[in-house]
């Protein structure tokens, strides 16, 4: 027999449910009760989701972020939320964004706003999590409650439940030591709790608990590699079978380590470390169960069965009633079920997989193994028809993309002059004053925004129409940043429903899904596009939209464009070739676009390169190959202009202290970052490293609800500038304002201008 199981299911809801439901009881829509109730009936339906598998991931479900989640497990809250009314999941929302719902609010200025959690990306997905905050004197209590009561939910409805939690080391990794100690030497006050855990997950009937440790796939070094060994001899209590799981890379020079630690079993990602299943199987005890990781779970292509069968047979022989089949990692970060897609073109929909598929082809691969191919005849030859289709479909294939790729030259990345040159010219040009002011792009998507947009989908109302009705927003995003006073204006991207999605819906080689929606942080879900085939550009995409906004202003109009290493990144990608010439096609698309925004007279183009770090290989001696093909790609896009054109970028929610050179070599003329959560502490590289060009490092942060102050806000602009000359530094919001309201926006970005003016006062 073999065991199959999975690490973990979406949460949202096949119709974004659990999105809804947030929304609705931040806003004092919802009650408490009924939160927690749609919450209980998604685990229901996703458990049985999961009903034909021999285990079945329990604490998986979030309302906000499994990290949050595991903080709160191990009694570990920022200090500025302690002493505050409500219960629990007040300070829980407060943690995630800043504030809990409006009907908590009633408790007066005690218990209003806070400094919501810093966010950053869960590994290099697309995914953020809430960042554990440590300092010297950090103590942790168990409140096992939440999964405890998840578990005994599953027990009632005849779930053969896994618990599931983050694990120690990956928990201290995760987290940011706010006075810089060490996070490592917190391990002995950490791992009884972590027993104690464990206990109660067992007096509760737990048998396996999954023990998530990803950080296993980075490089570790030596303290923190005898920090492993260390803690699960402290763990392996006999009180529950630990099921240790890596996923989303390679174990290298710790497969040693994984293999002699004391636990029942290992899962590991066989679609990225395929060729270290038989060395992990040769040094691991002779009783370990060996899970694989044997189907995508970050891409929705199907899965070659009947090439997985080819090298599973053989460690199936072997391993017997020791292996386990699951997908490569949590199914967090696929959509939750394709029979949703009753739109989507037929030949490619018959190519793709979502969670609920996947879990499908799991299921196969174990009856192929335990009763023969023949047991599945049907299903591999479906399965081989499909893949054919797509290696053959000339839908994939253009050769007109790939001669123009074949001829990209060095020359294309390059700016005409270096920046200094370039800088002169603009700023003639521009007259823009001391600390200019803009935004990151998008503003409100407003209840008559989606209407519209679903209006115009449906059919109900014609082009014209949709057009006309794009083109009053745009007006009056113009209209109200010329009252604020900002500087720089942007025309507010009422026309595009994600950044990325609206890009590919103009590009040839994309196809859109209508429920393919994953989580993203919160409540915010993204709908990857599906980039299938060779990419091309038939028409301009954004230049009649822009040149409208800028014939309503005699201010400076910017361009707003994605790059191609975010829309790389943010979709779900091809695999039947390198990313780097997938991403080379993107990149000759949107250069085309700087190009015709150029044409019409727009002097300042930002082109997003929010998702550049998040595709960097989780082990930092892969990172050269990964950054000289997207640095490449996005200097393809950017510097096909001339010198007195602005090029912006901007990247949000990432450290990227370490790849700081990198980004330098970009050459974009201004980069515009997020860092008000983190209180500017990454600007702290700048003060090692001579950065050559401009930066904006965001002020407003625009994932929480919080209206900053202007005090607030010149504060964070000082700290810049004990770092950054002042003459280079913007003022701008962290991201762009689509998921805000305009009665927040409006006085945030009053409150931005006037820290703004104030500063040139100073200065002057």
């Amino acid at each position: 027999m073999v065991t199959t199981h999975n690490l973990g299911f979406p949460r949202i809801g096949a119709r974004r449910e659990l999105k809804f439901g947030l929304e609705s009881y931040w806003k004092g829509g919802a009650t408490r009760a009924q939160l927690q109730q749609l919450g209980a009936g998604l685990r229901a339906r996703h458990w049985r989701d999961q009903a034909a598998l021999d285990l079945v991931p329990v604490g998986d479900f979030s309302f906000y972020d499994q990290v949050l989640d595991m903080s709160f497990t191990l009694g570990h809250l920022p200090a500025r939320v302690s002493g505050f009314h409500g219960d629990m999941l007040d300070n829980y929302f407060r943690i995630a964004r800043g504030r809990s719902a409006v009907g908590a609010e009633e408790h007066g200025s005690c218990c209003g706003g806070v400094a919501a959690g810093e966010m950053t990306k869960w590994f290099d997905t697309n995914y953020h999590y809430i960042v554990p905050e440590f300092d010297v004197g950090t103590q942790f209590k168990l409140d096992a409650s939440r999964l405890l009561a998840q578990l005994a939910e599953a027990r009632v409805q005849g779930v053969a439940a896994k618990p599931v939690i983050i694990g120690p080391l990956t928990y201290l990794a995760l987290g940011k030591a706010k006075d810089g100690s060490d996070k490592l030497a917190l391990l002995p006050r950490l791992l009884p709790v972590y027993a104690a855990l464990l206990a109660a997950l067992a007096t509760e009937g737990a048998d396996w608990v999954q023990i998530d440790e990803p950080i296993l796939v980075t490089e570790l070094d030596a303290a923190w590699q005898e920090a492993f060994t260390h803690a699960y001899q402290g763990l392996n209590t006999g009180a529950v079978k630990l099921l240790l799981a890596t996923y989303f890379g390679q174990l290298q020079e710790n497969l040693q380590l994984v293999a002699a630690l004391p636990v029942q079993g290992v899962h590991l990602d066989a679609i990225n470390a395929r060729h270290e299943v038989e060395a992990l199987i040769q040094a691991s005890p002779a009783e370990r169960v060996i899970s694989l990781g044997v189907v995508n779970g970050r891409n929705i292509w199907k899965s070659n069965l009947e090439a997985t069968l080819d090298w599973l047979e053989p460690v199936a022989q072997k391993l017997g009633e020791r292996l386990w089949l699951a997908p490569s990692c949590a199914l967090l970060h696929v959509p939750v079920d394709l029979e949703s897609e009753t739109k989507l073109d037929t030949e490619i929909r018959s190519w793709l997989a979502f969670a609920v598929q996947k879990l499908g082809e799991i299921s196969v691969l174990a009856k192929a193994l335990t009763q023969g191919r023949a047991a599945v005849a049907p299903e591999l030859a479906a399965n081989r028809a499909a893949l054919a289709a797509r290696r053959t479909s000339a839908r994939v294939n253009n050769p007109a993309v790939q001669a123009a790729v074949a001829a990209i030259t060095p020359a294309l990345g390059r700016r005409q002059n270096p920046f200094a040159v370039r800088a002169a010219k603009q700023a003639a040009i521009l007259n823009l004053p001391r600390f200019p002011t803009t935004t990151i792009g998008s503003f409100p998507q407003t209840r008559e925004i989606r209407l519209a947009r679903s209006a115009f989908k449906a059919g109900t109302i014609n082009e014209t129409a949709y057009r006309e009705a794009m083109w009053r927003e745009i007006a009056h995003s113009v209209r109200e940043q010329e009252k604020l006073g900002l500087d720089v204006l942007v025309h507010g991207e009422a026309e595009r429903n994600d950044m990325v999605e609206y890009f590919g819906e103009q590009l040839y080689g994309y196809a859109f899904s209508q429920a393919g929606w994953v989580q993203s942080y919160g409540s915010r879900c993204v709908k990857p596009p599906i980039l299938f085939g060779d990419i091309s550009r038939p028409k301009p995409m954004t230049v009649e939209w822009i040149s409208y906004a800028a014939a309503l202003t005699d201010k400076p109009m910017k361009g707003m464009l994605t790059g191609p290493v975010t829309i790389l990144n943010w979709s779900f990608v091809r695999d039947d070739q390198p990313r780097s010439l997938t991403c080379s096609q993107l990149a000759l698309a949107i250069r085309a676009e700087v190009q015709d925004l150029e044409g019409i007279g727009v002097r300042i183009i930002q082109i997003d390169e929010a998702a550049l770090r998040e595709g960097l290989p989780l082990r930092k001696s892969q990172w050269q190959d990964y950054l000289a093909w997207a640095v490449e790609s996005f200097r393809i896009t950017a510097n096909g202009v001339r010198d007195e054109t602005q090029i912006h970028t901007h990247m949000c929610y990432s450290e990227f202290n370490d790849i700081i050179s990198e980004i330098a070599e970009m050459d974009a003329d201004v980069i515009t970052i997020e860092t008000s959560r983190s209180d500017m502490e990454l600007l702290d590289v700048f003060e090692t490293f001579n950065y050559p060009n401009q930066i904006g490092p965001g002020v407003y942060d625009i994932h929480s609800p919080n209206i900053p102050d202007e005090a607030h806000i010149v504060a964070l602009m000082q700290k810049a500038a004990e770092r950054i000359p002042p003459e280079r530094l913007w003022v701008n919001p962290d991201c762009g304002l689509k998921t805000r309201q305009w009665h927040e926006v409006i006085p945030a970005l009053a409150n931005l201008v006037s820290a703004a003016r104030f500063l040139r006062a100073k200065a002057t």
